[in-house]
């Protein structure tokens, strides 16, 4: 008997009323906003090693932000339709490394990439700011695939609110990795169940390296406790129906690096994205990922690799490809200034200097922005989210009139109407910082929204 890939045998739990949209924060501060929001007829609205092998209490969750207002969602979720996922492709009855030897749960994986479409050019998972509207964006723009923002398994497990209010997808939002950071085997199987209807690949987060997760003994300050990443794989690898990916860093020295990723790969890992700096690095402006490990490891091992790190424009991109050898590309904080990078579009910093001619795309961040605002008044989001990304997308205008920023900054309490006001109060300034492409780059949006 076959099966698709969306079909589980335990379906999301979600109230009737609900369109089919998951998120995550601890929500017990959340309330809808009041439909009457309304603009021009817009819809309304970590410790030692010897720790880390001792620790067996979960994660806590962060805590509460200071501004309520923030954590509202910005519209009513009862206006959208619920629709089943669908399009994943049909693989047989059981887990995909399930009574599998390791040639064949290579296959596996590869049949699996190749079946998405072999996507190269991947949204990273960010925390608050890789959620769906701006995922729909930046897949309106030329992005493949995407991840969602690090969800907490325990929080996902045990709260509603938190998964109704952070984790969030639709049809059109596929491919899509959703990933769990987590110490426990048994409680990442729970929330990876959950999600599993939804998803192309369940991931673990093995690479956050703030001091959150060294606290809570996630992310990559699991690499002091490899046994206990390997037990995380093999449970899901076990269990689902899904693949399993994870996303790491690299150790110090190389060979410690391969050795990770080999286990993770016998482990049941089909599919594994490399950032290319340590645990230490977390500077990404002023540290360069190293390419040659990310290739090392790309070599080594017979799954899809991804490849993560100094991914500014599309020339990056493919100088990652082919210094790497890898599978895909994932760009984080890039992507949050420019989310039409992968559609060829460039900020004028990565233009000075160059050699080549570039002529105005006829894009702004400014336009990006509206985009991003009328996905979220479909797709609701906590108002924290939207905030951020009014600081990311217009950052360099702030610069020039820091006293729109400041009055940005005033609001304690957002609104639609009062953030397309702010753009528009830009451009009543005489505003424009135009994006810039190539002369030989003839980027189109067709009439359904994509990048060709």
């Amino acid at each position: 008997m076959r099966r698709r890939w969306a079909a589980a045998s335990s379906p999301l739990p979600s109230p009737a009323h609900e369109t089919q949209t998951l998120r995550l924060h601890p929500l017990s501060l959340l309330r809808r906003q009041s439909p009457s929001e309304t603009r021009h007829g817009r819809l309304p609205l970590a410790r030692t090693s010897a720790d880390f092998h001792t620790s067996s209490a979960p994660p806590e969750p962060p805590p509460p932000p200071q501004d309520l207002d923030d954590d509202l969602l910005c519209s009513d979720p009862r206006a959208r339709d619920r629709e089943p996922a669908d399009g994943a492709p049909p693989l047989p009855d059981g887990s995909p490394s399930r009574c599998l030897s390791a040639g064949s749960r290579a296959e596996r994986a590869w049949a699996h990439w190749a079946g998405l479409g072999r996507p190269r050019l991947i949204v990273a998972p960010m925390v608050d700011n890789s959620e769906l509207p701006f995922r729909m964006l930046c897949r309106k723009y030329g992005a493949e695939a995407a991840y969602t923002p690090m969800l907490h398994s325990r929080i996902f497990t045990e709260t509603e609110k938190y998964r109704s209010a952070e984790f969030t997808t639709c049809k059109e939002d596929r491919p899509l990795f959703v990933q769990f950071c987590a110490n426990d085997p048994d409680i990442l199987l729970e929330a990876a169940r959950r999600v599993e209807p939804y998803c192309d690949y369940v991931d673990i987060n093995l690479g956050c390296p703030q001091r959150i997760a060294r606290r809570g003994n996630y992310g990559a300050f699991l690499m002091d406790n490899l046994p206990l990443v390997k037990s995380l794989v093999q449970k899901l690898a076990l269990n689902l129906n899904v693949p399993v990916s994870c996303k790491i860093r690299v150790f110090p020295k190389l060979e410690d690096t391969l050795n990770y990723a080999r286990m993770l790969e016998e482990a049941g890992c089909s599919l594994l994205a490399v950032h290319g700096r340590t645990r230490d690095e977390k500077d990404g402006k002023k540290i360069r990922a190293d390419w040659s490990a990310i290739k090392a490891v790309k070599n080594a091992l017979n799954i899809p690799v991804l490849a993560n790190g100094n991914i500014r424009h599309m020339d990056d991109v493919e100088s990652c490809l082919q210094e790497t050898g890898a599978d895909g590309v994932l760009s984080a904080e890039t992507l949050l200034e420019n989310p039409a990078l992968f559609a060829g579009y460039q900020t004028a910093d990565w233009i000075v200097g160059s050699e080549e001619s570039h002529k105005d795309g006829h894009l702004d961040q400014a336009q990006l922005l509206v985009e991003y605002l009328k996905f979220c008044e479909k797709y609701p989001v906590p108002w924290r989210m939207i905030r951020s990304h009014m600081h990311k997308m217009l950052g360099d205008w702030f610069k020039i009139h820091p006293q729109v920023r400041d009055e940005l900054n005033a609001q304690s309490k957002l609104t639609f109407e009062f953030l397309y006001g702010l753009v528009d109060k830009l451009k009543d300034l005489g505003l424009r910082i135009p994006l810039y492409v190539k002369d030989e780059d003839v980027v189109r949006i067709s009439a359904n929204g994509s990048a060709t």
